[in-house]
């Protein structure tokens, strides 16, 4: 498995933060979440970096989608 998810970031003048999925534009951080943002990529390693933009942006799988489906809430009458 690639650890590449497709998420870049790049970190604007202002103080903005824009992360992108596939080349398209996922999430913009701003203030303190964009600071707080970049301190965390500098410790990171490329696949950490991934799975932290991809938690951020709400674009990962759970691990409980087979579940989910077969709950009573989801069932269909």
């Amino acid at each position: 498995m690639s650890d590449d998810l497709g998420f870049t970031f790049r970190a604007r003048k202002g103080g903005e933060v824009k992360i992108s999925h596939h080349g398209r534009l996922a999430t913009t951080l701003r203030g303190e979440k964009a600071a707080d943002f970049l301190d965390e990529m500098s410790d990171c390693d490329f696949a950490d970096q991934q799975q932290v933009m991809a938690r951020i942006t709400g674009n990962y799988k759970r691990g409980n989608e087979r579940l989910a489906k077969s709950h009573p809430r989801n069932k269909r009458f």
